[in-house]
């Protein structure tokens, strides 16, 4: 297949993915703007031509970090992503948040890592039948206790260092998460909708963020590159 069909390929996974799909005008963070092919309806649409390079070049780049054998940390903490990112980095055995970002994450990873050791502590020791010890009460405040720890730190239990990136779904969502990225200078993948600061993310994707068809393109896009690569 040649070079020009290959891209009219991705440019038709695209559109059949609604990737061109955005916000309206008024929401439109100004990086953006050079991404905006036009509007339908009063939403605006992206130019799926520079979306496909901006995926070309994030996609090149998780290629550099899989073939290092690095981790890339995703997240998806908005209702339509949670699937898609729990399934993406299952598959490409990474870790992941898909609740709430919980501050410190990346900018205070020591003393979150004794938090998440807790839970595996105590999940081994729901496993061995080590909690018949405790009173019925006790096993109750233990049980929500590690469904707690479950819900804000299941996905990075076997992250035991810093990710050598972190894969974001709407950086806008999770501007904390982008931030502390920056801040640790750990560089950033994202799917961008127009509302988003491209000038934050090292490999933006400008493309819509809010459809899980989409989201989940996306995804799988990594997914494949990563396992391709190992």
């Amino acid at each position: 297949m040649e070079k020009t069909e290959i891209k009219d390929q991705a440019i038709q996974e695209l559109f059949e993915v609604g990737a061109q799909y955005t916000h309206k005008k008024s929401k439109r963070h100004p990086s953006v703007k050079s991404f905006i092919f036009g509007a339908k309806n009063n939403i605006e649409l992206f130019d799926l031509y520079k979306t496909s390079e901006s995926l070309e070049k994030a996609l090149k780049f998780v290629q550099e970090i899989a073939k290092k054998k690095g981790n890339i940390l995703f997240v998806g903490g908005k209702n339509e992503a949670h699937v898609a990112v729990k399934n993406g980095a299952d598959r490409a055995d990474m870790p992941y948040i898909i609740g709430r970002w919980v501050g410190g994450i990346l900018t205070n990873f020591e003393q979150i890592r004794k938090r998440v050791d807790r839970l595996q502590s105590l999940r081994d020791q729901k496993e061995k039948g080590d909690l018949s010890k405790y009173t019925k009460k006790e096993r109750l405040l233990i049980d929500r206790e590690i469904e707690k720890l479950e819900r804000m730190f299941g996905g990075i239990v076997d992250m035991q260092k810093m990710p050598d990136a972190v894969f974001v779904v709407d950086a806008g969502f999770e501007e904390i998460a982008v931030d502390e990225a920056s801040q640790r200078g750990i560089p950033v993948i994202a799917i961008c909708g127009s509302d988003c600061n491209l000038k934050k993310i090292d490999y933006p994707i400008p493309a819509n963020d809010s459809s899980v068809k989409s989201i989940t393109y996306f995804i799988n896009k990594i997914v494949e590159t990563i396992k391709n690569t190992k």
